[in-house]
């Protein structure tokens, strides 16, 4: 992962993946609902609709491992439950500075260690 948590990494290089599946190290998460390209900025908004239902959640483009662009299917580098933690959705300020900041803050966390003893 680059350094900048809003940037894309170059190697994923400028793709539209709208409606490309997604893929948490862990397992399916959904589909690509929406794809910003923004740079500094980049964003997906997924629709966790078969895993949460009725849930969507932004993922920030630099936790874009890769794309595999055959299988239309973006892998991310976070666990299924770090992104069921991720702070809620807002439908009406996803794309405001704030809400990015609040976002980028827990992302900026790292992955979740699990406690020693831990067995999940």
């Amino acid at each position: 992962m680059n350094g900048d948590l809003w940037t894309y990494p170059d190697a994923v290089g400028r793709l539209d993946v709208t409606g490309f599946d997604v893929e948490a190290v862990d397992g399916d998460i959904g589909t690509v609902a929406e794809a910003t390209m923004d740079v500094g900025a980049g964003y997906l908004v997924v629709d966790t609709g078969r895993w949460i239902f009725g849930k969507k959640v932004l993922i920030p483009a630099g936790l874009v491992e890769r794309v595999d662009r055959d299988d239309e299917t973006v892998y991310i580098a976070r666990t299924k439950d770090e992104i069921r933690s991720a702070p809620e959705f807002d439908e009406d300020h996803y794309a405001d500075a704030a809400y990015r900041d609040k976002v980028g803050a827990y992302y900026a966390a790292g992955p979740m260690v699990p406690e020693q003893g831990d067995d999940t």
